[in-house]
């Protein structure tokens, strides 16, 4: 839009620029025009009068002999103006055939004025007198007549460059009336426009508010480019985003009734199963009873532990016990705990004896502020995991380190057992997924509610063949550790 926006301004800056420079040239050319419109009516002018006086020079040249002529020296002065005002016609610009007209006309001139000399200064016999009179005057009639064809013929051209100025004037008159309506009415146009490119992205993200506050969550905005484009697309991804909360708000309500649900649940199984393992127990050592009986009892009071055991998990789950947080060594929980995983009932075996463990631990790691028990029972779990996935032995490295950056301690723990796929790794945390046999699937989601409890992350990394590698970023909580010690 703000493309769209530049080079709209600049084609109607950049036409009003046009506009200008031909108004600037117009008033340029009618002004010039009507300047040599003015010079040329000043000519006929100056000829009129050239007219004028030849005209009287002629009755003064024809009452020369009677009682109404005028003295000499008026008639003198009549030539000279005659002569001054011929001169100023024929200085003037003319065209070729003009020029040679006005030529020959001063030539009749000039013999003219010589004429009307000699008549006026002639002291001659009397015939002589009126031959040169009569010359002069044949002279002055065809100059008036000379004259009155040079005033009719560029009458006729004045009249048609006043005409063809006029209308130049009349329809660049016309123009700028247009020019001038076209502003208003182009910027109109050029407004309307704008808003338009406005409004309707706006209308329609205000339509998509509305169906998103309606609860219509899977409602896209399509078709809008630009920077309106981009919001359109932060808006969708915002759409699907709350979607995707609205689903695990949703994945979070069913496991807290859930939750509720298990927690009373497995406290009304808890007691009857209490009783019922005590009273195989001691069932068990009655001396009536079968060495056989005696075997399936002990392997249903068995399978009674373990069904204890996956309540105990799933009450440590659904209702877990708030932090009791105090300054930790991650490296002395993760000593401890890795030697009491290899001893671990599960792994009393040679496998256990055919993994070898390699301890990279920071020794200058800062405490963190956690709860130990709990701490402990995420890294067994993690442990006993890692153990199991190398029945035939391995390799088993567990890391500390202390990232600055983010002020916190990282723990990685990998194996080179089996690893997993895709699939498998993409539901290792959700609650009750498990590939063992005997497996309840709540230890790596009960890790990873501790770990996420303490303000922490974790993550993993797997793959077929190629073992697996968790990781987890334990915030370090300066403050808090301050306020305990």
């Amino acid at each position: 839009m703000k493309k769209k926006i530049i080079i709209g301004l600049s084609i109607f800056a950049f036409g009003f620029f046009l506009g200008g420079i031909y108004i600037i040239y117009t008033i340029e050319t009618v002004t010039s025009g009507m300047d040599h419109l003015i010079k040329l009516h000043q000519i006929e002018i100056l000829r009129e009068h050239l007219l004028i006086q030849t005209k009287g020079v002629q009755a003064d040249l024809s009452l020369k002999h009677t009682h109404y002529a005028r003295n000499i020296d008026a008639v003198i002065n009549r030539v000279r103006d005659m002569g001054e005002t011929a001169k100023k016609c024929f200085n003037c610009h003319h065209t070729r055939e003009v020029e040679e007209r006005l030529n020959d006309l001063m030539l009749r001139f000039d013999q003219y004025k010589d004429g009307l000399s000699r008549v006026l200064t002639l002291r001659a016999n009397t015939s002589r007198i009126e031959a040169e009179e009569d010359n002069a005057f044949k002279i002055g009639e065809h100059l008036i007549a000379e004259v009155k064809n040079i005033i009719s013929f560029t009458s006729l051209k004045l009249d048609e460059k006043t005409k063809s100025i006029l209308n130049h004037i009349f329809y660049t008159k016309i123009i700028l009336y247009i020019i001038v309506a076209l502003g208003p009415f182009s910027t109109a146009v050029l407004a309307f426009i704008f808003l338009r490119g406005f409004t309707k992205p706006v209308n329609e993200l205000l339509s998509a508010t509305k169906r998103l506050k309606s609860g219509d969550l899977d409602y896209k905005i399509k078709g809008l480019k630009d920077e309106f484009g981009e919001v359109a697309s932060s808006f969708n991804e915002m759409a699907a985003s709350l979607k995707e909360h609205m689903y695990k708000m949703q994945i979070a309500e069913r496991m807290a009734a859930f939750g509720e649900l298990s927690v009373g649940l497995a406290h009304e199984i808890k007691n009857p199963l209490a009783g019922i393992k005590v009273s195989m127990e001691v069932l068990s050592e009655a001396s009536s009873i079968s060495e056989d009986d005696r075997a399936i009892i002990l392997r249903m009071a068995g399978e009674i532990k373990r069904i204890e055991l996956l309540i105990k998990s799933l009450l440590n789950f659904a209702k877990p016990s708030k932090p009791q947080l105090t300054a930790t060594n991650v490296n002395d929980i993760l000593d401890k705990t890795i030697d009491f995983s290899l001893r671990h009932p599960f792994f009393l075996s040679n496998t256990a004896t055919a993994i070898n463990v390699i301890k990279d631990f920071d020794i200058s790691l800062p405490e963190v502020i956690a709860d130990p028990m709990q701490l402990q029972q995420a890294f067994m779990n993690l442990l006993l995991n890692a153990i199991d996935a190398m029945p035939d032995g391995g390799i088993l490295t567990v890391r500390t380190s202390h990232d600055t950056t983010l002020n916190s301690v990282r723990i990685e723990i990998s194996d080179t057992g089996k690893g997993m796929d895709k699939e498998v790794r993409d539901k290792i945390f959700k609650p009750f997924f498990t590939t063992r046999a005997k497996g309840t699937g709540l230890g790596l989601a009960i890790t990873k509610q501790i770990i996420e409890h303490h303000g922490g992350d974790i993550s993993v990394e797997s793959s077929i063949g190629k073992g697996t590698f968790f990781k987890i970023i334990l915030p370090l909580k300066q403050e808090e550790k301050e306020h305990i010690v």
